[in-house]
């Protein structure tokens, strides 16, 4: 079963660090969201494989929103 990675916040989509494919483990920063001037980690919880990413850079993403799925 994919892990998915969801938005905690109302935010930009700054920049995507990952693709689908790339192994993660966890820890790992998956994407920066930018909200009030300030970036914002989203972190792997799970060590795995991204199956998909659901946002893509200079996207506004409402608080849980699908970032990415991890199997």
């Amino acid at each position: 079963m994919a892990e998915e990675v969801r938005a905690e916040m109302v935010a930009n989509v700054w920049k995507v660090l990952v693709e689908v494919g790339d192994t993660v483990a966890d820890g790992d920063t998956l994407v920066i969201l930018e909200s009030m001037k300030m970036e914002i980690p989203v972190i792997c919880e799970v060590d795995g494989v991204v199956s998909s990413i659901a946002v893509s850079e200079g996207q506004v993403v409402q608080e849980g929103d699908l970032i990415a799925e991890i199997s």
